[in-house]
């Protein structure tokens, strides 16, 4: 449960970076301003990175049978970002500097390179622990069952006996009875 934790928060930081240097790097954007532009352009990169948190965190969108799960991590997402994204220009008011960086100084929920990673952090924490899929040691031990089952359910069906009748009117040819091995000593 800690290892999904820690990987969830690893992988929202990661998507939360990407998307601040974007921003940052790319359109110039070091402070959200406290204009319209500005707050409408804090929530809208807040409800892209959410986004892009339900795709890969959790069961990502490229796993098999995830396009669904994916599709409802995202679009929930976006609204759970958009709310971590006010809850964090109204009450992280701590200032910080990043300047070092090029990504400006101000309170934390007003700078893009601090907030966008915490807000994906958070919900890449929150959709990795909620990820109930099997890993690969359940995949593997779900494989190996499967005869088991299969052969289970046709005894219990009837399936196995309707082959034995089949095998008795003669229209298949029995193999003769394979003599056990003698034990060498």
């Amino acid at each position: 449960m800690l290892r999904r934790l820690f990987i969830g928060l690893v992988l929202g930081l990661v998507v939360g970076g990407l998307a601040a240097a974007a921003l940052v790097a790319g359109l110039h954007v070091t402070m959200f301003d406290a204009g319209a532009g500005g707050i409408a352009m804090a929530y809208l990169a807040a409800a892209l990175t959410g986004v892009l948190t339900g795709l890969v965190a959790g069961k990502p969108i490229w796993a098999s049978g995830a396009k669904i799960e994916a599709g409802l991590k995202a679009f929930f997402g976006a609204l759970i970002a958009a709310g971590l994204m006010f809850a964090a220009r109204k009450w992280l008011t701590t200032e910080v500097n990043l300047e070092f960086i090029h990504a400006g100084s101000g309170a934390i929920g007003q700078l893009p390179a601090a907030s966008l990673p915490l807000v994906a952090a958070v919900l890449g924490g929150f959709f990795e622990l909620d990820n109930t899929g099997g890993d690969d040691k359940d995949e593997a031990k779900g494989t190996a069952s499967t005869p088991k089952k299969r052969v289970a359910e046709e005894k219990a069906n009837g399936k196995a006996a309707k082959r034995k009748d089949d095998d008795e009117e003669g229209d298949v040819e029995e193999a003769p009875p394979v003599a056990p091995k003698r034990a060498k000593r």
